[in-house]
């Protein structure tokens, strides 16, 4: 269990990035409008969507 939040919120920031030799790469897209990182949903629609700003892209066909 993490003594303080900051613990908590850097196990979870390992989960965004793909380390590769010397570089360090991005595996989710970055918002567009405001610069954070996207999460990408499937459920009822696939898209990606920002949690900070609302911006939301969908993917695939739409009905």
């Amino acid at each position: 269990m993490p003594k303080n939040k900051d613990e908590s919120q850097k196990a979870i920031v390992r989960t965004y990035y793909i380390i590769e030799g010397d570089k360090i790469k991005l595996k989710n897209k970055k918002c567009p409008r405001c610069g954070s990182i996207m999460a990408h949903h499937m459920k009822p629609v696939e898209r990606w969507a920002c949690g900070k700003c609302g911006y939301t892209e969908f993917i695939g066909k739409g009905k």
